[in-house]
């Protein structure tokens, strides 16, 4: 058991969405109900669109918006958000110190480019030679198909200054859930005393759109909340940024921090995803923080993502519970894969600030008001096709 000065407490909250820009902004859209899924926009395909962000605010200069693809401008912006919200931000004796774990794809290709090989690669009288110069002449030397993925935490670094340690994590939702596990041991452990944590998704490609309905995971047509889209299920991407500071608590106290909720644990599991397997790993995993948690103090923020089967085993758990009010952040956020696990652990620590959770979006009967005040929050996520997580969020009293 790590010393109680050793508590991972959440100090900052950086997020951007549909919803808009920060905690404030999250959470009246939340209490008002308003998904903000949009079919408009690649049709008939849904995603949950980016809210207009001023980039100034927190990336000055042009030279570095430039640069970087919407995916990295999206994260650098959150990220500035947690380090202002942590009161941080410009402090180069706490930045120089900070560890920064990134969750994060392979980055986003150039549509215009791979048109044109697929274009004219059919009519090349040599296609391997074609393809070897197409990509020597049409890419940057320093990339590969898709952007690399440490190019995120690079940015954050040269914008914001943060230069302790850098890792960056790629596995979709699962890297999202061992970024802020990674975080919370070492503090724990003693190695790290304050951490920027999470990452970026951008949903208005065409390509990727493409990617997940070879799976067939996309919801089109008509919009319904994550519960009650069937036995095909399907999810909506979403363009999201998040990032969290998380501080060990004797470092958040030395320099006045105020918390604004503690990581009580985090754990993650890989079932091979036969039939019931992502149930039992969500089942193992709720039975390490069964006996901390206050009957009729707390509620779920899920991730499902609406996707099946998937989604229906995390139901299949969420009916073991009883009578705990359930709330999925994707029937009003969309899906966003990396940072998905980061952005309902920031919606769960803005939820026990306010001491409720937001009304019921769903029509199934899962998700049930709330009477008692908030006082813990467990966060799921169930990968839409591999990797489970579990955390327990805590109101600091």
């Amino acid at each position: 058991m790590a010393d109680a000065a050793r508590e991972a407490w959440i100090t900052g909250i950086g997020i951007v969405s549909c919803l808009g820009e920060g905690p404030q902004a999250h959470w009246q859209k939340l209490m008002q109900g308003r998904p903000g899924a949009n079919a408009s926009k690649i049709p008939p395909y849904l995603v949950h669109p980016l809210a207009p962000l001023n980039l100034d605010a927190q990336i000055p200069k042009k030279g570095d918006q430039r640069q970087m693809e919407p995916w990295q401008r999206t994260g650098t912006y959150a990220a500035g958000l947690a380090l202002d919200s942590a009161g941080v931000k410009g402090k180069t004796d706490i930045l120089s110190q900070m560890d920064m774990i990134v969750a994060a794809g392979g980055g986003e290709r150039d549509v215009a480019v791979d048109s044109a090989i697929l274009t004219g690669i059919a009519q090349a009288d040599k296609p391997d030679a074609y393809l070897n110069e197409r990509l020597m002449s049409d890419l940057r030397p320093t990339l590969f198909l898709a952007q690399l993925s440490n190019l995120l935490a690079g940015n954050i670094s040269i914008v914001h200054g943060v230069t302790g340690s850098s890792r960056t994590f790629m596995g979709e939702e699962s890297s999202g859930v061992d970024a802020v596990r990674i975080a919370v041991s070492r503090i724990a452990a003693g190695q790290s005393d304050i951490a920027l944590v999470g990452g970026s998704h951008n949903a208005e490609r065409e390509d990727l759109i493409m990617l997940y309905e070879f799976g067939g995971y996309n919801l089109a047509g008509d919009y319904k909340p994550v519960w009650e889209r069937g036995e095909k299920g399907g999810l909506i991407l979403a363009s999201l940024g998040a990032f969290l500071v998380i501080e060990a608590r004797d470092h958040a106290q030395a320099r006045g921090a105020r918390p604004l909720a503690r990581i009580g644990g985090v754990m993650s599991d890989r079932s091979n995803r036969k039939a019931g397997t992502a149930t039992a790993a969500l089942r193992r995993m709720y039975q390490a923080f069964k006996p901390r948690l206050k009957a009729g103090g707390y509620g779920v923020i899920s991730g499902a993502t609406g996707a099946q089967p998937a989604t229906g085993e995390e139901r299949a758990f969420l009916g073991e519970l009883g009578k705990v009010a359930v709330r999925a952040t994707g029937s009003y956020i969309g899906h966003g894969f990396e940072p998905q696990f980061v952005m309902n652990v920031a919606l769960a620590a803005v939820a026990l600030e306010h001491g409720s959770l937001f009304p019921p979006c769903d029509a199934s009967g899962l998700e049930q008001p709330m009477s008692g005040a908030l006082a813990q929050a467990l966060v799921t996520s169930i990968g839409h096709w591999r990797g489970e997580g579990l955390a327990l969020i805590e109101k600091v009293e």
